[in-house]
């Protein structure tokens, strides 16, 4: 370990590097204590570190700028944090700065060849840069001459030829405004990171529950007798989940792992602020793990469905909930006679499982009085993703898993303030009552024809009907998938404009012209304003609003705060007389606050309520009245028909991953320490029977091909590893394979990209085969 300020790193990924270790089979303990410590440290320095720290996640600080779980409204630790919560900040907290002298020193043409772990090392933007077309580099501009620029360009242009990306991070108000920006300016093309992950949980829940968000709380977890956690890697995304999981066994209760890789966090966790997780064994978490093959989810599910209905019939009255079901839901009838047979063979066959493993998951359901399904994106991005929620949707009507303590559906969110974005109005597909609330409000004349996501936006950079893209946060050129395709439709964008913290991909394959607008983060001070100091809001994954304010003073004088970014870029395009008053809300954000709540339900005096001990829940018919606000009024079982993956002979399923030291698009650094990857990135990971099947060595340097309907999709110099994941499937680094990804290659419905569902194949790579020396070659046995 080595403690105190680093420089920012000089040399990039060497993936000749690459160490690979046995996968560990424990998560948390006094290791990510000291890794945390040493990042941040590494990053801030150890006063700045230790300020920001004991502020994150308490209450009158600072939402953690990682995932979305939830606090306590109870008693909170003095460290509320995970290590990837401590690593999220000391990004932020950075003393590290990229100013005008990195931009002259680096040309787009020398950055184009850095990594994203390179770039975003370099530390926090310091001033608003300009490049020009036919520049080789960024320079300064004045704030004033960057509104003005982006409020000629938007002027030029017809609405709907304007794109205005969302990532998770932004605050409540700051979305508020800015899709108040978009509908006013005239367009609702507003595609955000949802695209990218859970909305095919939104476009599955909606029309089943009422509701595209879970109907759980913290609590909830802590008391229920059956969770199910399903395609979620929590030890890495959401490792305070781990805690919550751990209370959960403390008082009896079971959990099922359904995931295709053996996790670490899915199997033991070692709490470093209890006795046990720093000298003991930790605690066991899953009692059953079903090791499914990728897009197995729904053969499963319907499977349980099928022998909750066979057991109900062995002993009528024991397992299905039939007075919930004849009160409060539709469809029923359909769905049993759908489920009332069942091809165990074409089952097995799906899943990778058997019939024995399922039949006893079942019977832990069958004996459950109390279930919640846990999900992430090993089940969203899947073709067949919204059938596959809507299946597990079924399961819990079932049993009546809606309305009670310690049951229910939990999408879990993976970046803080994702589902608040979606609240705040981001969304492409608006409904009237949301549209009407504003033109109301503001005196605007909001359009009502949808716009696009975030793949119709990649579609439309394609086609030249984009001349001005807006990205607030987020990193829109490694978060999408057809990275190739996505690149060369960005730079021939008119404008491109990015308010961002640090350096990312996304600012070398710029517009023709493009802005970088540093912005504060969530650990900043905000207090440039007439009233003083102002803080904003976040929605948990729980639908739990709450403040978050930063106390550090901004590494910058330049920076500004998003809400103030989003006020000045409307009034450079309106002008002043607009009929919103954008001054008055950035300048005191209880302006903004009071506006959503007289245009959103739930939100009915919000100055007052946000500013309580623990903030306030919004509705939540199915948890709140165990009602559903479909469009009939009731909770609705669907008939979906099996559907699995079925690569071509000779190919495999990738599904792409996150490693341990990485949020999203952003790494922290180079140690996928749970999975015993460190150093490296290019790898497949493959289980070792199907690497002996395809003619290919341990560590052996491969070109990655896959197939999407004809068409191929290239991602050259893999390292293959041994590793024991599902038969059948494969597993590589986002954003690394999001080439592979055709950007055709959707989920029905809520056209969020395949990145679970790639059929892939190996080459030999064209620069020659290599392979690791005989040490690292011994450890291939350890993954078996």
């Amino acid at each position: 370990m080595k403690f105190g300020k680093q420089p920012a790193p000089v040399a990039d990924i060497n993936e000749d590097n690459l160490e690979v270790h046995k996968p560990k089979t424990e998560a948390a303990g006094v290791k990510a204590v000291m890794v945390a410590l040493e990042r941040a440290v590494a990053q801030a320095g150890v006063t700045r570190t230790a300020h920001s720290l004991l502020r994150l996640n308490q209450r009158g600080g600072f939402d953690c700028p990682g995932c979305a779980w939830p606090e306590s409204d109870k008693k909170r630790k003095t460290a509320e944090f995970c290590e990837n919560g401590a690593k999220a900040v000391a990004e932020e907290n950075t003393l590290r700065t990229v100013g005008a002298e990195f931009w002259a020193k680096h040309s787009i043409a020398e950055l184009s060849g850095k990594t994203e772990y390179w770039l975003g090392n370099q530390g926090r933007l310091s001033e608003p840069m300009v490049i020009r077309e036919g520049d080789t580099h960024y320079s300064p501009i004045s704030w004033a001459d960057a509104f003005e620029l982006i409020g000629e360009h938007l002027r030029a242009t017809t609405p709907d030829r304007s794109v205005f990306y969302t990532s998770g991070r932004t605050a409540n108000e700051t979305a508020f405004l800015y899709q108040l920006f978009a509908r006013a300016l005239g367009t609702n093309n507003l595609p955000d990171c949802s695209n990218m992950c859970h909305e095919s949980s939104g476009s599955a829940l909606n029309p089943t529950i009422g509701i595209g968000k879970g109907t759980v709380s913290l609590d909830d977890i802590h008391d229920s007798e059956l969770i199910f956690v399903v395609g979620q890697n929590p030890g890495t995304n959401h490792p305070r989940m781990l805690s919550a999981l751990k209370e959960c066994k403390d008082k009896g209760g079971k959990v099922v792992a359904v995931n295709p890789l053996p996790e670490a966090g899915l199997f033991n966790f070692k709490d470093p602020q209890t006795i046990s997780g720093v000298v003991g064994g930790g605690t066991p978490l899953a009692d059953e793990y079903l090791q499914i093959k990728v897009g197995g989810d729904l053969a499963l599910f319907q499977a349980l469905g099928h022998l909750l209905l066979e057991a109900e019939e062995q002993n009528p009255g024991t397992v299905v909930d039939h007075s919930f079901i004849a009160a409060q839901t539709d469809g029923f009838g359909a769905y049993r006679d759908a489920r009332r047979t069942l091809d165990w063979d074409e089952t097995e066959k799906a899943t990778g499982l058997s019939r024995a493993q399922i039949e006893k998951v079942a019977g832990m359901l069958v004996a459950s009085k109390a279930s919640i399904f846990c999900w992430a994106l090993g089940v969203t991005q899947q073709p067949h993703s919204v059938d596959t929620i809507k299946e597990m949707v079924n399961v819990l009507l079932l049993q009546g898993n809606f309305g009670k303590p310690g049951a229910g559906a939990c999408p879990v969110r993976g970046h803080s303030n994702v589902q608040g974005d979606r609240t705040m109005g981001i969304w492409e597909k608006p409904k009237e009552w949301l549209l009407s609330a504003l033109d109301s409000e503001f005196g605007i004349s909001s359009p009502r024809h949808h716009g696009y996501d975030a793949v119709e936006s990649m579609e439309a950079f394609e086609r030249d009907e984009v001349d001005v893209f807006v990205s607030m946060g987020g990193n829109f050129s490694l978060a999408c998938s057809d990275t190739e395709a996505l690149e060369a439709g960005m730079q021939r964008i008119g404008l491109t404009v990015h308010i961002s913290t640090k350096p990312n991909r996304s600012h070398i394959v710029h517009g023709r012209t493009s802005l970088i607008l540093p912005t504060l983060g969530r650990t900043d001070k905000d207090d440039k304003h007439p009233k003083g100091a102002q803080f904003l809001s976040v929605e948990d994954s729980m639908s739990v609003v709450h403040s978050t304010q930063g106390r550090l003073t901004p590494v910058s004088e330049h920076l500004l705060a998003e809400p103030v970014i989003v006020a000045r870029m409307a009034e450079a395009t309106f002008g002043p007389d607009h009929s919103v008053d954008w001054r008055g809300m950035a300048e005191d954000y209880d302006v903004i606050r009071d506006h959503i709540a007289r245009v959103l339900p739930g939100f009915e005096d919000f100055n007052a309520r946000v500013r309580t001990k623990n903030g306030f829940v919004l509705p939540n018919p199915p948890r709140d009245t165990r009602s559903f606000a479909t469009d009939i009024g009731r909770g609705r079982f669907t008939v979906s028909p099996l559907e699995y993956l079925t690569p071509p002979p000779g190919h495999l399923v990738l599904q792409t991953i996150r490693s341990h030291d990485q949020y999203n698009t952003t790494f922290y650094g180079l140690d996928d320490r749970y999975r015993g990857i460190s150093d490296g990135r290019r790898v497949i990971l493959i289980h070792p029977e199907d690497l002996a099947e395809s003619g290919f060595q341990d560590r052996e340097l491969v070109d990655v091909v896959s197939t999407f309907q004809g068409v191929d999709r290239r991602a050259d110099k893999f390292r293959l590893v041994a590793y024991p994941t599902a038969r059948g499937c494969a597993a590589a680094y986002f954003p690394e394979a999001n080439a592979l990804v055709h950007k055709e290659n959707v989920a029905r419905v809520s056209n969020t990209p395949g990145f679970k569902a790639m059929f892939v194949r190996f080459e030999p790579h064209q620069g020659g085969a290599a392979v690791a020396d005989e040490s690292a070659r011994a450890l291939a046995g350890t993954h078996a």
